[in-house]
């Protein structure tokens, strides 16, 4: 994996809202030391943060914007500077705001975690890719919940996750490790200080 120096994380419903336990049982408990890390990596390099804010329009949800639960993660707090972009729907691109933050630095890769894999991070990657950008999914920095179909069985969210990560690879992004992410940060930081 080689990132260009203009890599953009983007950090997706990173908001106390998804600890509500409404949510149910989820997998990849470590998924927010992940997401510390990789923001560290893309501030050590300078690199491009992006957070998607999800602003809900239900009155019930624990992401509507006068609840408490609405606040960043303490893990995913922006930084002074960082871009902060909010959405009412799934994907982030739907209204026009992302996209136009990213034309404004030139973005062409993008690097996505955050929640939930099969939902707005998932929906993001898809649009990501149909507009263009090259898209990086770091699958051990998001995570999925319990799913339960339409026949009544409950589908375990690690299963979850893994079959909306099989839905991204290949045609609509690339599935990586933190790690990798994290060292491709750190080559392409390293690039460019030698220009």
């Amino acid at each position: 994996m080689r990132l260009p120096i203009d890599a953009t994380l983007i950090l997706i419903d990173l908001q106390k809202a998804i600890d509500d336990p409404s949510w149910g049982p989820r997998n990849n408990p470590e998924a927010e030391r992940r997401v510390t890390a990789l923001l560290a990596a893309w501030r050590a390099a300078d690199m491009p943060i992006v957070h998607v804010r999800h602003d809900s329009i239900d009155p019930a949800s624990p992401y509507r914007p006068d609840a408490p639960s609405h606040a960043f993660k303490p893990e995913a707090e922006p930084s002074a500077g960082e871009t902060i972009v909010s959405k009412h729907t799934g994907s982030a691109f739907v209204d026009g705001a992302l996209e136009a933050a990213l034309d404004a630095i030139g973005a062409t890769h993008l690097v996505l975690c955050g929640v939930l894999t099969n939902n707005s991070l998932e929906s993001t990657a898809r649009h990501a890719g149909d507009l263009g950008y090259r898209v990086f999914v770091v699958e051990d920095a998001c995570w999925a919940v319990d799913k339960t179909d339409a026949g009544g069985h409950v589908w375990p969210a690690e299963a979850v996750h893994r079959l909306s990560l099989a839905n991204l690879a290949g045609e609509y992004a690339r599935v990586v490790s933190s790690a990798r992410a994290i060292e491709a940060t750190q080559t392409a930081a390293a690039r460019r200080k030698a220009r």
